[in-house]
């Protein structure tokens, strides 16, 4: 029985274990990213490699003493260093010792055959393809299930009565979702969550600010890596809608691009008519579509040296200025505080609040207003 780990990725891990420990693996699961994993990956990883290689490294690192044969993780597509992240870990692992082989899973619509033979590798108990398919589909309802209590938590937080409730109810209920195996069992529990998460006390008459996030998929997707910024804006009163969950950049990935995709695309097009690889397009697109939903304001977040949202960076002030929405952007590394991050959080918070008052026709008599603060118009620049 080969011992198999991946990348941690919130709380996806549930599914992936149950997945391969049903095709015959030992998992070795990964823990969550701490500052000891950040401190082991930058120590070997190259300075000038950007975030996620970081991370992703440590991860390996803690989990590879414990007899790891084998490590699954995604590519990339387009012009972005993602697609050698596992060759680059692959040789920085051997070089320290550690003779693990990398199975990468690139998108199955563009590769099928490498799609069925990476499966083929991950399946040492030789399950037939229709025991396979079965094992997939249960954990793909996991990871829905994953997917959906997180997007509710991100509604109910903000509007919450005690504070910290929607976590520790959050907290709880992922248990379940993780106790769950058979197929009955996991709509149970999915259906009991989101129950409990319901009820959770909340002030339906509290005003509340909405908040689009974009930018890179790991930093968008791993709290540990964006310093739990969701949870923060949930307590500053923002409600959170994030571009990318691991369901839909897995539909996006697998067959063919849904409508949402396309018309992400679209929407960048009179910016950025070219594939730039990584997320860049995806970041001016949905920032345009959250500027005509409404939203107060959009955040983006990058990791440090990502060409592909550095080229969006330099493209959103004027989708700022077009569409007349306020954009944050926060360059992610192991230099960035929690500190200076909440910081900076609660005062683009404050710039929106009056914003919208002002377009309400509200009175706003603060005595410092937000043009004082060393902040161009509905645009913050990437203070480092």
């Amino acid at each position: 029985m080969p011992k198999v780990t991946f990348p941690h990725v919130a709380e996806s891990y549930r599914a992936f274990k149950m997945l391969l420990e049903d095709l015959g693996n030992e998992v070795i699961l990964p823990p969550r990213p701490s500052m000891h994993t950040l401190d082991r990956g930058v120590q070997y990883a190259p300075e000038f490699a950007c975030f996620p290689v970081k991370i992703l490294l440590g991860t390996y690192l803690e989990t590879c003493p414990q007899g790891v044969e084998l490590i699954v993780t995604s590519g990339g597509v387009g012009p972005c260093r993602a697609g050698h992240y596992a060759q680059l870990h692959k040789k920085i692992l051997r070089s320290l010792g550690y003779p693990i082989d990398i199975i990468v899973f690139e998108p199955p619509r563009l590769y099928p055959l490498d799609f069925l033979h990476n499966i083929q590798r991950l399946n040492p108990g030789r399950l037939s393809y229709r025991s396979v398919y079965e094992c997939i589909k249960r954990a793909w309802r996991k990871l829905q299930a994953l997917d959906d209590l997180e997007k509710l938590s991100h509604r109910v937080r903000p509007r919450e009565i005690t504070r910290g409730a929607t976590t520790r109810t959050y907290r709880k209920v992922l248990e379940w979702i993780d106790r769950a195996y058979t197929w009955r069992e996991i709509e149970t529990a999915a259906s009991s969550a989101l129950h409990a998460l319901h009820e959770v006390p909340q002030d339906p008459f509290r005003r509340i600010l909405r908040v689009g996030i974009v930018g890179e998929i790991y930093v968008l997707l791993e709290p540990a890596s964006n310093l739990e910024i969701e949870e923060t804006l949930g307590h500053l009163g923002v409600e959170v809608e994030r571009s990318m969950f691991l369901t839909g950049w897995t539909r996006d990935n697998t067959w063919a691009e849904t409508s949402e995709g396309l018309t992400v695309k679209d929407a960048a097009l009179p910016y950025l008519p070219e594939l730039l690889g990584g997320h860049g397009r995806d970041s001016i697109g949905n920032t345009i579509l959250y500027a005509k939903r409404g939203f107060d304001g959009v955040i983006q977040l990058a990791p440090f040296t990502c060409i592909p949202e550095i080229v969006a960076r330099t493209i959103l002030p004027r989708v700022s200025r077009d569409h007349n929405i306020p954009v944050l952007t926060f360059f992610l590394d192991e230099q960035t505080g929690k500190a200076g991050t909440a910081t900076r959080l609660e005062a683009f918070v404050d710039l929106m609040r009056r914003k919208k008052s002002k377009q309400a026709g509200s009175d706003c008599n603060e005595s410092l207003p937000w043009h004082r603060r060393g902040f161009g118009k509905y645009q913050y620049s990437n203070l480092r």
